[in-house]
């Protein structure tokens, strides 16, 4: 075929479709990161009733309590959290890495949940694991915090929430450091830390 006979090229067409695959292929990779794991049933959930395990702000272990569920709805929520703190907690976001306020914190004391303040982890059992986010190789008491399946990034991974108001608070990974090989990866915006006197 020669030069001259060559149909002209629809430039218009083109770049709309090159916009709109863009377009599904960006929602895509979007919804792909958004969490999958609770953040709808969440605010629909009834209470019910759960064990958990007091503690002190110096870590001394207290009561074995059965106690309801905190349950709130999002508007509930957003009175009380911060918008990054609901984004993560409520709706299982992320921080940066290297950003919050307790990746780097070397104090003595128990990390908290920030919704509903039950205790979570010890700094007796933060360790530096480099990511830029708090680390722990062990929570206070293993009631305290369940674990949730999340697919949220197109593999499987564990999510580390609050027994008692079923906040979102990280993930946990087999890479931590003896004596549990276990990596409870925080974000410092779903934890309140309470100094030991």
């Amino acid at each position: 075929m020669f030069e001259d006979e060559r149909k002209p090229v629809d430039y218009s067409r083109r770049a709309f479709l090159g916009i709109s695959v863009s377009a599904v292929a960006g929602f895509a990779l979007w919804s792909m990161h958004k969490p999958s794991m609770t953040a709808s049933a969440k605010s629909n959930a009834m209470p019910h009733e759960v064990t958990v395990v007091q503690f002190s702000n110096d870590g001394t272990r207290g009561q074995t309590v059965h106690v309801p569920t905190v349950v709130k709805s999002d508007d509930e929520w957003k009175k009380q959290l911060s918008a990054n703190e609901f984004d993560v907690t409520r709706r299982a976001d992320t921080e940066m890495a290297f950003t919050g306020r307790y990746w780097n914190l070397h104090d003595k004391g128990i990390y908290r949940c920030i919704c509903c303040d039950t205790a979570l982890f010890s700094s007796d059992t933060k360790f530096d694991s480099g990511t830029g986010w708090p680390s722990f190789w062990q929570p206070l008491a293993t009631e305290n915090v369940q674990l949730q399946r999340d697919t949220s990034l197109g593999m499987p991974r564990t999510a580390v929430a609050c027994t008692l108001c079923d906040a979102h608070l990280g993930h946990v990974f087999d890479d931590g450091p003896e004596p549990t090989y276990q990596r409870y990866c925080m974000n410092s915006v779903s934890l309140k830390f309470a100094k030991k006197v």
